[in-house]
């Protein structure tokens, strides 16, 4: 038994590594610690161009150096109701003159004008000077050859020989698994597009993602077979632990979860809604001036864009920038883009907190998770938690009574369980998360408490 405990001890010391704290700064992060990531540097993927400062990370696959601001093509400017190509191209050439180098766009944008808008704006340039990413989107008909016409007419919109960034587009919606097996994989759809990457004419694949979430993990279980080097989700400081209470799109799974999945997995993030549908660009006031205290310079979207940024698995985050304005905007941003330090990543924590308030576990008790092959009492844990919140003794940093609510909190949870009990001891192994009913990403959870009460 003392063997086993030892290699328990091995395995919560990694645990705790990968989470980028240890069992005293984990008490110290309180609830929300989405500073955890504060304190990962990101030397090994980012890299600054003298030329023109843009911050760019490197695909760890194909060692594509991507500038870390993406151009979304969805929203191109307008005029006498068509495509303003003239300022399509102004706006191109002001981008790659400035550093970015990343354009992504779909079939479906503008009815496919937007490929065919960016294969004109692009083809003036070399094409070794960009990346261009588009995406296999969802169609009346599901059939092989219906996606090979699809992927085919994107080559010839695009003016190119090959794809940088191939994507499923939108999987996890419709019903779930059932759509994704007839729109890539009953069909055979998706073996062809691996013999395409393996051609060459496809460099990166692969998929964004929405809604359910089974659907995510599926293909992330499987990566071994297909071999998706980036996931496209989104992700903003509201998403991180708020997604469920978003609008559009049903989320089943927070950005938290979704990041930091493909992060264990080796896989690199695209960001889409960095600005959560342009909402964090203007803040209720009290949060503003929060922000503004802290840096008077920096406006919302700065901020939301930084706090973004600052997490080392992101290859890119895409924003729509319709006018020349917003595109100097955003370029200056990111030239070089300024990381979060530890304090204003709690400082963003403190304003998703009161701008969505603190969600609780919707745990039902009703043990189909149990026993944990660990000892967790993962219901246990959750009630303590949940009871927290909703009694409103739940510790929120920057008020007065932080450290006591800490320290309550942390006493509670001993006085409710067993020491052998407690979600430090959680291995993150996994086996409850197809037992759950709710769908609740426990690790994950076990995770947030970790952070709460440490590892004694």
């Amino acid at each position: 038994m003392k063997g086993n405990d030892n290699k328990q001890d091995r395995t919560r010391r990694e645990f705790l590594k990968r989470l980028g704290t240890t069992s005293a700064s984990a008490f110290l992060l309180g609830g929300f610690g989405m500073q955890v990531y504060a304190g990962n540097k990101m030397n090994s993927t980012k890299q600054t161009d003298g030329a023109n400062g843009m911050t760019y990370r490197i695909n760890r696959h194909t060692e594509d150096r991507v500038s870390l601001l993406g151009y979304g093509m969805m929203r191109l400017p307008q005029k006498d109701g068509h495509i303003d190509q003239e300022m399509v191209n102004r706006e191109v050439d002001y981008a790659l003159e400035h550093g970015v180098n990343y354009f992504d766009t779909a079939p479906v944008y503008i009815h496919g004008q937007s490929e065919v808008s960016t294969g004109i704006a692009l083809h003036r340039h070399p094409r070794n000077s960009y990346y261009v990413a588009t995406k296999l989107s969802d169609m009346r008909d599901h059939s092989l050859e219906a996606g090979q016409k699809m992927f085919k007419t994107s080559l010839e919109r695009l003016q190119v020989d090959y794809i940088d960034y191939y994507l499923l587009h939108s999987v996890g919606g419709g019903k779930g698994m059932d759509t994704l097996n007839d729109r890539f994989i009953n069909n055979g759809l998706l073996d062809w597009l691996c013999e395409q990457r393996d051609k060459g004419l496809i460099r990166n694949l692969g998929f964004s993602y929405h809604g359910d979430v089974k659907v995510f993990d599926w293909l992330l279980d499987n990566n071994k077979k297909y071999g998706f080097t980036f996931v496209q989700i989104e992700m903003n400081y509201i998403d991180w632990r708020h997604a469920g209470q978003g609008e559009g799109w049903k989320k089943d799974a927070d950005a938290e979860y979704l990041y930091q999945k493909c992060e264990r997995m080796g896989v690199q993030n695209v960001v889409m809604e960095p600005l959560l549908g342009g909402r964090l660009a203007k803040v209720p006031s009290e949060y503003e001036e929060l922000m503004r205290a802290a840096d008077p310079d920096d406006t919302p979207a700065k901020w939301a864009f930084r706090w973004v940024g600052s997490h080392e698995n992101i290859l890119t985050t895409l924003s729509g920038m319709t006018t020349m304005e917003v595109l100097q905007e955003n370029v200056e941003t990111f030239s070089p883009l300024q990381e979060m330090s530890e304090e204003e990543f709690d400082l963003m924590d403190r304003i998703a907190t009161g701008m969505k308030g603190i969600p609780v576990i919707p745990c039902t008790a009703c043990q189909y998770c149990m026993p944990c092959p660990f000892g967790v009492n993962i219901p246990g844990n959750f009630a303590v938690y949940n009871n927290a919140v909703n009694s409103g003794s739940f510790p929120k940093k920057g008020e007065d009574s932080y450290k006591k609510k800490v320290k309550a909190l942390r006493d509670s949870f001993k006085k409710k369980l067993k020491s052998e009990e407690l979600a430090t001891k959680c291995m993150e192994c996994g086996q409850c998360l197809p037992k759950c009913p709710q769908s609740i990403r426990i690790p994950n959870q076990m995770m947030r408490i970790v952070e709460l009460i440490g590892e004694k």
